[in-house]
């Protein structure tokens, strides 16, 4: 093509359009390598193969036999090298391409340098040191310039975040300002608003102390209570006469509902009160439960028969419980063919043969406690027979039936329905009677058994053997009962457990506990002496326990019971009794706070380790509502701090030395529902306590002031005057007290139902004699306290050397001079 760049275009484009340079090539490589003896006759041949395959197709060595092909390098793209003999191949790519680089570099180089010497013209030395001088100076400045940017830069900025700091301050100093404007002003409101409050009660207390004196003038000078129509309400009010109002005119249900909580003998004395309160008594709900027990000493067989015979049809529940009866009224019974619940416990007169007559013709009885009764195997082998549907049975401290009558159970149609079984006491029974249990009483699932020495591991594994069903056990008094009886226990799902002075219990069967019953919910694990605070750890994962009580298991600790509430366990906890627990301190008490938020009960009875610093984390636990901190070492500061509370409903403080007056009243003022309140042995306290109390707690149910031998009658006249609530009063050991005590106390508190007034000198016997006909529970003996109470018959602190071993004679002595409401009943 390089000879043909003068030629004309149309000839041009003719040799490229037909391949004629690629032809010849093709033709003339073939001749070079093959050198055939009649070339024309190859061209000839060549053409002809060239025709038939098509120019696009052609290639340089088409022409060329494939075994004389050259294996030449593609780089070379010419034959040059075999033309001349050039086959050693000492040009390599690899070469090349730097010969060719080289060669561009140096190409470029060469005329990079004409042309700079071309366009830019020469400069001058000094010129350039000149520009790059300044250059330097000016690189100089801008350094400076940034170093004293810098530097003014981390001023301004300290300075922003001082002006920031101080602005915060100011703002933190106007808030604090008006914070304490606020609070100075709350205060002052609060303190208004609670004088107020004083003020009202303190008024309301005079207006009512007026009244009660006014209406015990009345009564002392036997003047008539009516009052005239010119008389004004202030004078009705003084007086306290109440306006008229008809029962009867309520509703039926409600009247039902006021009339359930009298007993027999209030119910017969309201029938006699007209005709309208007679109705109002016959109402037939009102007499499907009759307790004969509460009137056992006045009723006689004749009206029980007659009572039985008129409501036979509506009668659900008896309850002869203590009665002496003859066997025509306890045949008598069979009247009440509906009967489902019957408790002839402590009935010495009942026999196999009333039972009989019983059994015969109420078949539906759910409810049988036979406790403490002379029943033999006789009446065992009636309760399968006719007892089909017995529920709840109690057999216990009945001794004369043996283990063949518990065989009997099993008999016809057995009492296989029976759910809750007592045997306590029934020291006789023997481990084949505990298996004969288990096979006619499978589905058992409360179990009691107190007072059974005789109670061994064998009995309990024998029970349990078939009785799989049972959630609650109670075992109080079995001294023998060790760990194996919980690992037998483990087949059932425990949800309540109790055991009482035990000293094999170990910290081995709370791991049964935690293992096999996760869904128990009540321990009640008191004056076991092996446990420790390894017990208090395993039951920590027990996510549904309610009701813990360890009372004197005197070996746990602070880290027992730290370990106990870092569990799941202490979030649903409501009951915690620890009393005798002497190791705990205050450390774990502030544990306690934090953890504990349902808690409703806390018992910390003769925790000495206990202080104020405690009642401060006791005080943050909101749900209480029940607190036991005798013989604890608080004081008036830890009351104070208790006050704070406000929900408290109980609050003992037995044999607590160092709390006076003050602490109870300041108490008082701030717990306005309390309803229980025990300071007995608290010889410090006077007078002072029982005034707060009559001021500010009115819904007071329960007082214990026994061993103050400071309280005097006007205290309790005030008492009388407010707390009308009242139901339990212990006053023993004040030896103040007169029988003016008694009368204030029979016009005031009218729900009285225990009085204890034991070691009270100045308190007659006539005057305790007709008192005990209007509670129904007394206790009086007039001999002076004992020697541990502290001080002597005149309220004298007694030395500490003095000996107190007379103790037991001073209690015997008081014992046969108290009275109870039974005996002295009219």
């Amino acid at each position: 093509m390089a000879s043909l760049r003068l030629a004309s275009p149309r000839l041009r484009n003719y040799f490229k359009e037909n391949y004629i340079p690629q032809v010849c090539e093709a033709l003339l490589c073939g001749l070079l390598v093959t050198c055939p003896e009649d070339p024309l006759r190859y061209l000839e041949e060549m053409i002809t193969a060239v025709m038939e395959n098509g120019l696009e197709s052609l290639l340089w060595d088409m022409c060329i036999d494939p075994s004389m092909k050259p294996k030449i390098r593609r780089l070379s793209e010419t034959y040059m090298e075999q033309l001349f003999g050039l086959d050693d191949q000492l040009v390599t790519p690899e070469l090349m391409i730097k010969a060719c680089t080289f060669y561009t570099g140096h190409l470029l180089k060469a005329h990079f340098y004409t042309w700079r010497e071309i366009a830019i013209p020469p400069t001058n030395e000094d010129d350039l040191l000149a520009e790059k001088m300044e250059k330097s100076i000016e690189y100089d400045n801008f350094r400076l310039k940034k170093c004293v940017f810098h530097h003014w830069h981390s001023y301004v900025k300290g300075r922003k975040e001082r002006l920031k700091d101080t602005l915060l301050r100011v703002q933190q100093m106007f808030h604090c300002y008006k914070m304490i404007i606020i609070l100075n002003k709350w205060r002052d409101k609060a303190r208004h608003k609670y004088k107020k409050r004083e003020d009202e009660l303190m008024l309301k207390h005079e207006l009512q102390l007026k009244k009660w004196r006014s209406k015990l003038k009345l009564r002392v000078n036997s003047k008539e209570e009516y009052i005239s129509p010119e008389r004004n309400m202030s004078e009705v009010f003084l007086v306290g006469e109440i306006p008229e109002f008809d029962v009867s005119q309520l509703p039926k249900r409600t009247v039902l509902q006021i009339f359930s909580y009298l007993s027999l003998r209030d119910v017969v004395i309201c029938g006699q009160v007209n005709r309208s309160w007679l109705l109002m008594t016959q109402m037939s709900s009102l007499w499907n439960g009759i307790d004969f027990s509460a009137v056992k000493n006045i009723i006689t067989d004749k009206h029980i028969v007659s009572t039985l015979q008129r409501w036979r049809l509506n009668v659900l529940c008896l309850n002869f419980r203590g009665c002496v009866l003859r066997l025509k009224t306890l045949r008598s019974v069979s009247l009440c063919r509906n009967l489902q619940e019957l408790n002839v416990s402590d009935c010495p007169t009942l026999t196999d043969e009333s039972m009989r007559y019983i059994s015969e013709s109420c078949p539906g009885v759910l409810y049988l406690n036979l406790s403490n009764t002379t029943i033999t195997n006789r009446t065992m082998r009636l309760l399968p027979r006719y007892f089909h549907n017995l529920q709840n049975l109690s057999l216990a401290y009945c001794r004369k039936f043996t283990d063949k009558g518990l065989q009997y159970l099993n008999l016809g149609n057995g009492c296989h329905k029976l759910i809750y079984l007592d045997l306590s006491g029934c020291t006789q029974i023997s481990v084949q009677g505990f298996r004969n249990i288990a096979n006619s009483c499978s589905g058992i699932r409360h179990l009691t058994i107190n007072d059974m020495p005789t109670l061994t591991d064998n009995c309990v594994k024998a029970l349990v053997e078939k009785c799989h069903r049972i959630t609650s056990v109670v075992f109080i008094g079995a001294p023998h009962i060790s760990d194996c009886t919980f690992k037998a226990l483990s087949t059932c799902d425990l949800r309540k457990i109790r055991f009482e002075g035990n000293k094999r219990i170990t910290d081995a069967c709370f791991k049964f506990i935690d293992k096999n019953s996760p869904n128990i919910s009540h321990i009640y694990m008191v004056d076991c002496k092996g446990i420790t605070d390894g017990s208090l750890k395993s039951l920590s994962p027990l996510k549904q326990l309610t009701v813990l009580n360890l009372a004197n298991c005197v070996r746990i600790g602070d880290m027992g019971l730290k370990q106990f509430l870092d569990g799941p366990a202490s979030t649903k906890i409501r009951e915690l009794n620890l009393s005798n627990c002497i190791h705990l301190g205050d450390a774990s008490i502030a544990k306690l706070s934090e953890r504990c938020s349902n808690l409703n009960y806390l018992s910390l009875r003769n925790c000495e380790h206990l202080t104020d610093l405690g009642v401060e984390f006791i005080v943050n636990i909101f749900s209480l509502v029940s607190v036991d901190l005798s013989g604890t070492d608080i004081s008036n500061e830890g009351l104070m701090t208790l006050s704070r509370h406000k929900k408290l409903k109980e609050l003992s403080l037995s044999e607590c030395d160092k709390i006076t007056d003050i602490g109870i009243q300041a108490f008082c003022k701030g717990s306005l529902i309390l309803e229980h309140l025990d300071v007995s042995y608290c010889p410090q306290l006077s007078d002072g306590i029982i005034i707060a109390l009559a001021i500010y707690c009115i819904n007071l149910t329960s007082l214990s002031i026994a061993g103050c031998p400071k309280i005097t009658d006007s205290a309790l006249e005030m008492l009388s005057a407010k707390c009308h609530y009242l139901h339990i009063l212990d006053v023993s050991g004040c030896i103040l007290l007169t029988d003016q005590m008694l009368v204030n106390l029979q016009m005031g508190c009218k729900q009285l139902r225990i009085l204890k007034m034991l070691y009270c000198r100045l308190i007659s016997k006539e005057a305790a004699k007709r008192m005990s006909s209007i509670v129904q529970q007394q206790e009086y003996s007039a001999t002076d306290p004992p020697l541990w109470f502290g001080y002597d018959c005149e309220g004298k602190p007694l030395p500490e050397q003095q000996d107190i071993t007379q103790l037991k004679d001073s209690e015997l002595m008081a014992k046969e001079s108290t009275y109870s409401s039974e005996e002295e009943a009219v």
